[in-house]
């Protein structure tokens, strides 16, 4: 279900430290160490899906959970009112670098359009 080698498997595991702003039985929330934003927090599956291409049906609990878990993060970190952007990179020319399927919450300042 985790991949040894996998960084957001390690840090499910808590072999990596994370700053942890949400965790239930099927996801983890944690801050970005590189953020864009006041607000950038990684929502993951906890299960080992490398990216959005990679989901089956049999993985349909775990992406309904990475939606309420979105719900918590933004009402945890103040974020929900005045808006916030959701982003999933995919492969190489969508700039994916963790090869563990995750989703950006990015928030808490007027977000701009950019290429």
């Amino acid at each position: 279900m985790l991949d040894e080698q996998c960084i957001f498997c390690k840090i499910i595991r808590g072999e990596m430290p994370s700053k942890k702003v949400y965790e239930d039985e099927h996801t983890f929330a944690f801050h970005d160490i590189n953020p864009i934003a006041p607000v950038h927090v990684l929502v993951i599956p906890k299960k080992h899906i490398p990216n959005v291409l990679a989901v089956e049906p049999e993985d349909e609990r775990y992406i309904t959970a990475i939606h309420r878990a979105i719900k918590k993060v933004v009402e945890t970190t103040g974020i929900a009112e005045d808006g916030f952007r959701v982003i999933t990179n995919t492969n190489r020319h969508g700039q994916q670098t963790v090869f563990h399927l995750h989703y950006h919450v990015i928030g808490g300042r007027q977000l701009t359009w950019t290429m």
